[in-house]
């Protein structure tokens, strides 16, 4: 008996040693493929960003040479508006006109965002770059070669034991047979069991495939009327700002005091919301408004534009332009009416000379200016802002691996102590394991435990007093972390036996000088190990309830001094027995 005992827990060991190993070499897989996906990521960022440095260059040289070529034909323009202006300007007085500066200011100010938006990928890419070569992905890869050797050398210690027992574990085979062909009738009911989980996965992945083109389906009408919400709401923002007079269903000639006063408000919101965007540092792009208000029904933006749609006159419009168009259509007629627009412009221009050209022009150069600054200051906000940000991420990160090595660690001795006998002297094993071993605080983690002759499972398959006993190591685990004064367990006992209930009092008793423990319980083991007991019950003269204490302490002093007492005097009394 004792030969077959000491046979089955060296099996237990050398197969958790097993189980062990194949853990470690699944998680040493995974940390590698992480490493190659890691460095294939740098790679291809390397080149994306050796890219976008050479197009950036030509973009400056363009820009360059785009900014001569204007230079010259500035001078030339000059040259020719004083030779065709002079007599005009002998007349009316005027020292200078320079209408070609509001033409040139726009291709500037569009030349210097797509420059801006450049040097901003740019700097995020290089950015990421040097976050990817500073991380450390071959620690991970190196401490998984350690626990590999550990667990060989571990290993060919219990197959060295192993050789010595061998003898006694032909006695224990023949009743291994006998479990060997139940265990098969149990692995064909479950494998009937499998195959008809199978089934049920197969119904259940065809039904999630039919979702998942439903919720496509789903996403695409809502990002086309997305779209369509947007262009509408463009159009009619475009018709306010030109002062485009749309023709209406109801031809009274002009609009209600009321109608003009709400979208004053409006346009002031609207310009107040712009100057907040600017002023935080955000830039919206015209997918993020479409997300951020175009996405909802019921926002006013929306019903307003509706309402506004539904004033417009469309009869009056011909049939070739009812007709609904793809995109490209589309873009054509759009340029065909820009062109007509552009013609009818430079004719009114032609017409009568803009007087204020060189006022517009000097209050737009000092916009420019005022917009340099603003974002010179934005970009040095969003600097400080990231260093900052990186900052708390190290700061976190280390907290956090601190806090779990310390758990891990005081885990796994207490564990072992709740768990181990005189049958098991080695005890349990409990260990934690993160998901994402890079970035712990993004993804979860595990928690397993593999009590005293028990191979490795999953914590749903353990009984009920096995869970309790891993979650109580748990709990002392993260109290060893931060200590509190005190702790009060409600009924923890509940699914533990009389052995496992005697571990946790010891254990509580040993840690008493550490902290104080107040436990509801129902078993007596724990009335017996505690200090002192609080019971609560109902005072039938007052109708209330009250509490009662018992100091078991001093029972135990004079426990004690009875048995040194006996101890001293059972000479004497046998002596006098004899005689």
């Amino acid at each position: 008996g004792g030969a077959a005992g000491a046979a089955e827990e060296m099996q237990g060991r050398v197969d958790n040693l097993t189980n062990r190993i194949e853990y470690t070499r699944a998680d040493l897989g995974y940390t590698e493929e992480k490493l190659k996906e890691q460095e294939a990521l740098i790679k291809k960022h390397s080149k994306r960003a050796t890219t976008l440095k050479k197009a950036l260059d030509r973009a400056e040289a363009d820009a360059a040479s785009a900014l001569a070529n204007a230079e010259e034909a500035r001078t030339e323009v000059r040259t020719a508006e004083d030779e065709y202006y002079l007599p005009f300007q002998e007349e009316t007085g005027l020292k200078d006109v320079r209408s070609f500066h509001q033409s040139t200011g726009a291709a500037r100010e569009e030349f210097m965002e797509e420059r801006r938006k450049v040097r901003e990928a740019l700097t995020k890419l290089e950015a990421q770059k040097s976050y990817e070569e500073r991380r450390d992905l071959k620690a991970p890869v190196e401490e998984a070669q350690k626990r590999i050797t550990e667990r060989k050398r571990e290993m060919k210690q219990a197959e060295k034991n192993e050789t010595k027992l061998k003898q006694k574990i032909e006695e224990a085979k023949v009743a291994l047979g006998l479990a060997v062909e139940a265990v098969q009738g149990v692995q064909t009911l479950e494998k009937e069991a499998e195959s008809e989980v199978a089934t049920a996965q197969s119904v259940l992945k065809k039904a999630h495939a039919q979702s998942v083109l439903v919720t496509k389906s789903i996403h695409t009408e809502r990002s086309t009327l997305e779209r369509l919400r947007l262009r509408l709401h463009e159009t009619l923002q475009k018709a306010r700002v030109e002062e485009v007079e749309l023709p209406l269903v109801s031809r009274s000639g002009s609009r209600s005091q009321s109608q003009r006063t709400s979208e004053e408000e409006e346009d002031d919101s609207n310009s107040q919301m712009t100057d907040d965007n600017t002023a935080s540092g955000t830039v919206f792009t015209q997918e993020t408004m479409a997300t951020a208000h175009f996405s909802q029904r019921d926002d006013p933006r929306l019903v307003k534009d509706r309402q506004d749609a539904e004033k417009v006159e469309f009869r009056s419009l011909s049939a070739e332009l009812k007709e609904r168009r793809t995109d490209r259509e589309e873009k054509k007629l759009r340029n065909k009416f820009d062109t007509k627009i552009a013609k009818l412009t430079a004719q009114i221009e032609s017409m009568a000379p803009n007087m204020k050209a060189n006022e517009a022009f000097e209050s737009v150069s000092q916009r420019l200016k005022d917009s340099g600054v603003d974002f010179d200051e934005a970009k040095t906000r969003a600097r400080e802002a990231t260093k900052h940000f990186n900052e708390l991420r190290t700061l976190r990160a280390n907290r956090f691996n601190d806090a779990f090595n310390h758990i891990g660690s005081a885990l796994k001795t207490i564990y072992r102590d709740l768990t181990k006998s005189s049958k098991h002297p080695l005890g349990g094993t409990a260990y934690l394991s993160l998901d994402d071993t890079n970035e712990p605080y993004t993804g979860g983690m595990k928690f397993n435990a593999m009590p005293p002759m028990k191979r490795f499972r999953d914590m749903e398959a353990l009984s009920g007093g096995e869970k309790t006993v891993a979650a109580l190591a748990l709990l002392f685990a993260i109290h060893s972390y931060r200590p509190a004064p005190f702790f009060v367990m409600d009924e923890v006992d509940a699914a533990l036996d009389n052995v496992n209930v005697l571990k946790v009092c010891n254990y509580i008793r040993q840690r008493s000088g550490d902290f104080q423990c107040i436990v509801i319980s129902l078993k007596d083991m724990f009335y017996e190990q505690s200090e002192s007991l609080v019971g609560i019950c109902k005072d039938v003269g007052t109708m209330s309830s009250k509490s009662l204490t018992l100091d078991l302490g001093r029972y135990d002093e004079d426990r004690e001094e009875k048995e040194e007492e006996v101890f001293v005097d059972t000479p004497k009394r046998r002596k006098r027995f004899h005689d």
